[in-house]
């Protein structure tokens, strides 16, 4: 072997084990175990845990547009359009955990709306199901409240807000309140009993559409007002009852609404009674029943297709208009309207609804009627 030989192999030799070392240098480090987020199924779908605890959490939520329009006596000459356009967005926060005292629950709902325009309306009832809002941005806390053993305090929806599927009747208005409850659940029964923070303005102006005002009771600032809630509801076999009432206790006057519903077909048929006994019980702050002394409602959601349900409803209130005491004395009204839902895809849908309205004043004098809706797209989540 000569010496050019013997030099070229051991370059070779040298290339080849440093070549080796430097591949030993760069080797990265093993990657560390993740914790990944888990399902939890112990309270539905949806709900995960919160990495490092046993709380489990829910996310949702839904984007909503909405094209409300009016016209007849309610909405001609108010100095405005009559159609406006409505964006809201919410999302919710959903805790559960298992304590030794039962479920504890936290919920928090946000909701932003902007509203382009106002749809401005008169008479009694006009624009029940179509008034957009004052025009502008808000951002509001919808709901938020902690609930263990079947106590819940915080600021939440009452009874009341349990409203039908269609959107033509007109049953109550302001069911969100800073409240306590306790519910006791069976599963085919359950009662309860809420406190709740009502305050706000007495009084209210009814004005007609000829620009009569009927009654201008006295307003006075009081926020000490307390309302009294309570409900009892169940179901056996096909059929769910439920009879909820409210007590002002500022005004001593109260609401109550006793409802069925039943599996007939395809679809459910429900019908309501709801009795009020005076003015200031459906106008201190439109608390509870705000229509009229007696109302009866009934609608059948059919469900036409897999993606399609049809709602007609109906509606009729005797004595809608109080004399100057605030007692119950005159009037009626008429509420008739179909709802339309479909489901485009899979957490998309749209809803479409139309009511055709009739007033009656009664011994005031004169009626209105018109017709009004909305037209809507929501993306849930």
């Amino acid at each position: 072997m000569n010496i050019k030989s013997l030099l070229l192999g051991s370059a070779a030799a040298l290339a080849v084990v440093s070549g080796a070392q430097a591949a030993d240098a760069i080797v990265a480090a093993e990657p560390e175990a993740v914790e990944y987020v888990k399902v939890c199924d112990a309270y539905g779908t949806g709900y995960f845990y919160i990495p490092g605890t046993e709380t489990c959490l829910k996310i949702a939520g839904y984007i909503r547009f909405d094209a409300g329009f009016g016209f007849g006596d309610a909405y001609d000459n108010n100095g405005g359009q009559d159609w406006a356009d409505h964006t809201r967005a919410e999302l919710s926060f959903d805790t559960k955990s298992d304590t030794e005292y039962g479920t504890l629950t936290g919920r928090i709902a946000l909701q932003g709306n902007y509203n382009g325009a106002t749809i401005p309306t008169s008479g009694i009832t006009g624009g029940a199901s179509t008034t957009i809002g004052t025009e502008g941005n808000s951002v509001i806390i919808d709901e938020a409240y902690l609930e263990l053993g079947g106590f819940r305090a915080g600021k939440f929806a009452s009874w009341w807000d349990n409203d039908f599927t269609g959107e033509s009747d007109k049953m109550s208005n302001n069911t969100n309140f800073n409240a306590v409850r306790y519910t006791y659940d069976a599963g085919d029964f359950y009662a309860g009993l809420a406190l709740e923070e009502l305050g706000g303005i007495d009084g209210r102006t009814i004005t007609l559409p000829d620009g009569t005002t009927v009654v201008s009771p006295a307003t006075s600032l009081d926020n000490n007002s307390l309302g009294i809630d309570a409900s009892v509801g169940g179901k056996f076999g096909a059929f769910t009852w439920q009879v909820y009432g409210g007590y002002s206790q500022r005004e001593e006057e109260g609401a109550v609404t006793a409802r069925m519903s039943a599996d007939i077909g395809p679809g459910t048929l429900e019908g309501a009674v709801v009795w009020s006994s005076g003015l200031n019980s459906e106008t201190f702050t439109n608390n509870y029943d705000q229509t009229g002394e007696w109302t009866f409602v009934a609608e059948y959601q059919l469900k036409a297709t897999d993606k399609l349900t049809i709602t007609p409803e109906v509606q009729y209130t005797a004595n809608i208009i109080p004399d100057a005491n605030g007692n119950w004395d005159t009037g009626h009204m008429w509420r008739a309207g179909a709802t339309m839902d479909y489901k485009i895809v899979d957490n998309l849908s749209t809803r479409v609804s139309a009511t055709y309205v009739n007033e009656n004043y009664g011994n005031a004098g004169g009626s209105a009627d018109w017709v009004e809706g909305f037209f809507r797209l929501q993306r849930d989540f």
